[in-house]
C-alpha cells in the first residue's frame, strides 16, 4: 500500500474559504462562514482508503464529542468519483450513516478545496483557531494499518486540547500519512 504524506501546510496559514453540498443531507451547503467564532478541524478523507479505515471508528467517537465542547469539524472527500466509484457522493452517505457522522461529509466535486488546502493524502488534518489560523497539521497519531501501534488519535487530541485550553499547540507536528488523494487526470496540484 503506497504511503503519501501530508505537505505540511505552513502553521499560521488562513483557512481556505469553502462552500461544498453534504449528500447525507440531501446535497446541503456547508460553509467556512458556518463556524464564525469557533475553531474548526477540516478533514480531508474518503470512503476506501485503508488508513482511514484504520481510525474511523476511533476517530468519529472523538470528533462526535468534541463538537460537543465546541469544536467545529467537518470532513471532506474531494476524490475523483467517476474514476473511484466507492467514493461517489450516495457511497459518502452510506459511509456517514453506516460510522455515525455527527458532523458534515462534504463533498469537493471540483477539488478545488483540496488544492487550496494542499491536502494530498486520506486522511489529512487540518486545526484551525477561531481566527481561522492554522494551528495543527499532521497525523492523528502514530498508528498506521499493520504497524502494531494501537490507535489512540494522541496527537490530534492533544492538539485540540491545548487550543481549547487556551494553551499553545505544539509545532512539533508529524505528517499524516495515507492513502494520495485520487485527482482527475490533468487536476493533479503542483504543490507535490
Amino acid at each position: 500500500m503506497a504511503q503519501t504524506p501530508s505537505t505540511m501546510l505552513s502553521i499560521g496559514t488562513r483557512a481556505a474559504d469553502f462552500s461544498l453540498p453534504e449528500p447525507a443531507a440531501a446535497n446541503r451547503q456547508v460553509a467556512l462562514s458556518d463556524y464564525h467564532g469557533k475553531p474548526l478541524l477540516v478533514v480531508f478523507s474518503c470512503n476506501h482508503c485503508p488508513y482511514v479505515l484504520h481510525i474511523i471508528e476511533s476517530f468519529t467517537g472523538f470528533a462526535n464529542a468534541a463538537q460537543q465542547r465546541g469544536l467545529g469539524v467537518v470532513m471532506i472527500s474531494s476524490n475523483d468519483a467517476t474514476g473511484y466509484p466507492a467514493d461517489s457522493p450516495p457511497k459518502m452517505t452510506e459511509f456517514a450513516q453506516q460510522h455515525g457522522f455527527e458532523f458534515p461529509y462534504l463533498y469537493d466535486e471540483s477539488q478545488q478545496i483540496a488544492q487550496a488546502y494542499q491536502a494530498a493524502c486520506t486522511p489529512d488534518f487540518f486545526i484551525f483557531d477561531a481566527s481561522r489560523q492554522l494551528v495543527y497539521r499532521g497525523q492523528y497519531d502514530g498508528s498506521r494499518p499493520g504497524n502494531g501501534v494501537a490507535v489512540s488519535g494522541e496527537d490530534l487530541k492533544d492538539a485540540v486540547e491545548a487550543l481549547q485550553s487556551g494553551n499553545v499547540v505544539t509545532t512539533a507536528q508529524v505528517p499524516s500519512v495515507g492513502c494520495n488523494i485520487k485527482w482527475r487526470e490533468g487536476n493533479e496540484p503542483d504543490y507535490f
